[in-house]
């Protein structure tokens, strides 16, 4: 079934088909990066799909979040094969890295990631301080908006501005006190991976 789904799917293929994948540990916000890109690709007029996944624990258990962005509809919104990865952590990036399809793309947490995973060359592997960015900004938690940042400026499928539009629709009321933070942080990845640094 699963197979038959990805020959469907590679109809899209002359238009846009992006498999992300966004993976970490619960409390990382993973769900809301992945609800922010969703909710950006809607904006942007995309078909899109968004499915979450939680560990047996929410805050320390693991956490990703599968989104497909495209021109065309989408017939299944699973990820085995990302196009891109985003991972938060080491264990995600260990789980999901190989993954990755060729000449694919891993935004990585360079925060609580050490080493690069061994990866085929024509994987593109960017590391990114998430974690240290945020804190610059005042909020370690806003490492997750860093990450999603990095990935929309390397991707270019995606505004970041469209996506600092769409962080009211999907941040709880109770905390749009941090809207302006997250709207720095997404800038913030955005501005690493466009000077290099």
């Amino acid at each position: 079934m699963a197979e038959h789904f990805e020959s469907i799917n590679q109809m899209a293929i002359n238009g846009l088909y992006e498999e992300v994948l966004i993976a970490g540990f619960g409390g990382q916000g993973i769900i809301l990066a992945g609800r922010l890109l969703a909710q950006t690709a809607m904006k942007a007029g995309k078909e899109v799909t968004c499915m979450p996944s939680y560990g047996a624990e929410v805050r320390g258990g693991t956490a990703n979040c599968m989104v497909v962005i495209s021109d065309k509809p989408i017939a299944c919104p699973l990820v085995s094969r990302p196009d891109s990865l985003i991972a938060m952590s080491k264990a995600s990036a260990n789980k999901f890295s190989k993954s990755i399809k060729d000449s694919g793309v891993l935004v990585m947490n360079s925060s609580l990631i050490k080493e690069k995973p061994e990866l085929p060359e024509s994987i593109e592997i960017l590391s990114v301080p998430a974690d240290e960015l945020a804190l610059e900004l005042g909020n370690i938690r806003a490492a997750n908006m860093v990450a999603l940042g990095a990935y929309l400026q390397k991707s270019k499928i995606l505004g970041v501005d469209t996506a600092v539009e769409c962080l009211p629709e999907v941040l709880a009321k109770r905390h749009h006190q941090i809207l302006s933070v997250n709207a720095d942080a997404l800038r913030r990845g955005a501005q690493f991976i466009a000077r290099g640094s």
